[in-house]
C-alpha cells in the first residue's frame, strides 16, 4: 500500500504554511486598517462564528476514516454513499448555525459581550453577514477533508494554499480603498462560497465514477458512531480556539481582545504548522489498521514523533525566548509589553499541546475515538474553568496562564493512558527514540538563546544576529542528532541536484 507519507505530509504542511505566513504578515496592515478597537471587533465576530460549529458532530473524522478505508480496500460504492451521507449532514449543520447566528446576533452584541455602543450597528450587521459564512465554512470543511481521506492531501493543500494566501492580500486591498469591516467580512464570505466550488470540482476529478447513493443502515450508524465519540474531541479543539476570546470579550473588552489575539495568532499559527503534517496520520492510521499493518505504523509513528517533538521544541525555542523583540518588529512597542508574556506562555501551551497530536489521530485512526473524546471533553471542561478564573483575576496573562496549566495536566495524562494500548507503541520506547532527543537539544539552544537575548542584545542588528544563530543552532543539532541516517543522505542528495541543476 503506498500512502506517499512524506508527499502528503509536505504538500499539508505547505497548505497551511503559506497562507500562515501571508496572514501573519497582513496582521499589521489589518490592525491598523480597523484600528485596535475593530481589530477586536472582527477578532470577537470570528470567534463567534467558529464557537457556532459546536453543533458540527464531526462526521468529517467519521468520513475521511471509512473514506479511508474503503479506498484502500477498492469499495468504490461505499466511498460514495459515505460521501453523499456526509454531504447533507453538513448542509444541514450549516443552515441550522448560519440560522441560529443571525437571529442571535443583536442579544450576542448588546448584552452578552463588551461591545462599544459606538460598534453596536457595525458589530451587528456583520456577525448577521458572518452568518453565511458560517454555511460555507462548514461546506468547505467537509469539502476539504475528502481528498484526505483519498490521501491526496496534495489537491486539498494546493486549493487551501491559493485561497489562504488570496484572503488575507485582498482583504488588506479592501481596506486599503476605504472600506470597512463589513466590507472584509463579505469579502471572505465570498471567498468561502467559491472555496467551496473549487473543492467540489477537485473531488468530481478524484471520483469521476462518483454518483449519489445513499448509504445503508449499518453505514450511517457506524460513521455516527465513530463521529459521536471524535465530536468531544472537535469541541475541546474549538473551546480552545474560541472560547477563550468570547471570555476575554466578555470580561475585559475588545482592545484587551485584540492583544491577546494578536499575540495568540502568532504562537497557534506557527507552531499550528507541524499538526497540519501530523495531520496524514488519520487516514495512513486507518488504512493501516485495515490491511493489518501495525508494525509499520509503528515504525513511522517513532520517527514522526521525533521530527515532530524536535520541530515544535525549535519554534518553541524561537518564540518564547524572543517574544518581546518579535511583537515589537511586528506589530510595534504597545503591542510588545500588552502580548509578550502571553505570547511565550502561549506558545509554550501550543508546544505541550502537541505533544497529543500524533497519538489522538493514530488513536483515531484504529478505531477508539471513545477515549480521545473523553479526555477531549475533560480538558474543555477544566481547560474553561481554569481559564475564566485567570481571566476574571488577571486579565489576558491570566488567560495564557490557564491554558498552560490545563495543557501540562491532560497531555500527561492521555499520552501514558493510550500508549501501549491503543497506540501500538510503548510510551517507554517513545520517550528514549522520540521524546528526550528532541526536547534535550531544544533546552540545550534555548540556554544558549536566553542568555544571549539578555547579555547582548542592544540593537536590531544585535537581535537579528542573536535570532539567526540561534536558528543555525537548532538546524544543526537537528540534522546531527535527531534526522535518521537514511534521510540526512536523502537531504543532502537533494542538496547537490538543487546544486548541479
Amino acid at each position: 500500500m503506498n500512502l506517499r507519507l512524506l508527499r502528503n505530509a509536505w504538500s499539508n504542511l505547505l497548505g497551511a504554511a503559506v497562507p500562515a505566513l501571508a496572514a501573519l504578515a497582513t496582521v499589521p496592515l489589518v490592525v491598523a486598517g480597523l484600528g485596535e478597537a475593530g481589530y477586536g471587533l472582527y477578532s470577537l465576530v470570528t470567534a463567534i462564528v467558529g464557537y457556532f460549529a459546536v453543533i458540527d458532530i464531526n462526521v468529517t473524522a467519521g468520513s475521511v476514516k471509512y473514506i479511508a478505508g474503503q479506498h484502500a480496500r477498492g469499495e468504490h460504492r461505499e466511498v460514495a454513499a459515505t460521501f453523499c451521507f456526509g454531504l447533507a449532514v453538513y448542509l444541514l449543520i450549516g443552515m441550522a448555525g448560519a440560522l441560529g447566528i443571525f437571529a442571535g446576533a443583536e442579544v450576542l452584541v448588546t448584552r452578552v459581550f463588551a461591545v462599544p455602543p459606538a460598534l453596536g450597528i457595525e458589530a451587528v450587521a456583520c456577525l448577521q453577514l458572518a452568518a453565511l459564512g458560517f454555511l460555507f465554512g462548514q461546506l468547505q470543511s467537509y469539502l476539504n477533508s475528502v481528498p484526505q481521506g483519498l490521501m491526496r492531501f496534495d489537491v486539498s493543500g494546493r486549493i487551501e494554499m491559493v485561497f489562504g494566501t488570496l484572503v488575507p492580500l485582498l482583504t488588506v486591498a479592501v481596506l486599503l480603498t476605504g472600506h470597512g469591516l463589513l466590507a472584509v467580512i463579505a469579502l471572505r464570505v465570498l471567498a468561502s462560497g467559491v472555496h467551496c466550488l473549487v473543492l467540489w470540482r477537485g473531488i468530481r476529478r478524484l471520483l469521476p465514477e462518483l454518483r449519489w447513493r445513499w448509504p445503508g443502515r449499518s453505514l450511517r450508524a457506524n460513521i455516527l458512531g465513530f463521529s459521536a465519540w471524535s465530536c468531544l474531541s472537535r469541541f475541546a479543539a474549538l473551546s480552545y480556539a474560541h472560547a477563550d476570546k468570547l471570555i476575554i470579550g466578555a470580561l475585559v473588552g475588545v482592545t484587551g481582545l485584540a492583544y491577546f489575539t494578536v499575540a495568540s495568532t502568532l504562537a497557534n499559527r506557527v507552531l499550528g504548522l507541524t499538526f497540519r503534517m501530523s495531520g496524514i496520520f488519520f487516514p495512513a492510521a486507518s488504512a493501516l489498521a485495515a490491511g493489518g499493518e501495525l508494525a509499520r505504523l509503528d515504525r513511522a509513528y517513532v520517527k514522526a514523533t521525533r521530527y515532530v517533538v524536535y520541530l515544535n521544541a525549535s519554534m518553541l525555542v524561537l518564540l518564547a525566548v524572543f517574544a518581546y523583540p518579535l511583537l515589537a518588529l511586528w506589530m510595534g512597542a504597545e503591542f510588545a509589553r500588552n502580548g509578550a508574556t502571553v505570547l511565550a506562555l502561549i506558545a509554550l501551551a501550543q508546544c505541550i499541546d502537541s505533544l497529543t497530536s500524533l497519538p489522538s489521530l493514530v488513536n483515531d485512526g484504529m478505531g477508539h475515538p471513545r477515549l480521545s473524546g473523553l479526555f477531549a471533553l475533560a480538558r474543555a471542561l477544566a481547560g474553561l474553568g481554569i481559564v475564566y478564573l485567570g481571566v476574571a483575576g488577571w486579565g489576558i496573562v491570566g488567560a495564557a496562564w490557564g491554558h498552560l496549566a490545563a495543557s501540562i495536566v491532560f497531555t500527561l495524562a492521555f499520552i501514558v493512558v493510550v500508549h501501549g494500548r491503543t497506540v501500538p507503541t510503548g510510551l517507554v520506547r517513545l520517550c528514549t527514540r522520540a521524546y528526550l532527543p528532541g526536547m534535550g537539544a531544544a533546552a540545550v539552544v534555548a540556554l544558549f538563546a536566553a542568555l544571549a537575548e539578555r547579555l547582548f542584545d542592544r540593537s536590531l542588528a544585535d537581535f537579528v544576529l542573536i535570532l539567526a544563530t540561534t536558528a543555525s543552532l537548532l538546524a544543526l543539532l537537528g540534522m546531527v542528532f535527531i534526522a535518521e541516517a537514511g534521510d540526512r543522505r536523502w537531504a543532502w542528495a537533494r542538496v547537490k541536484a538543487l546544486a548541479g541543476g
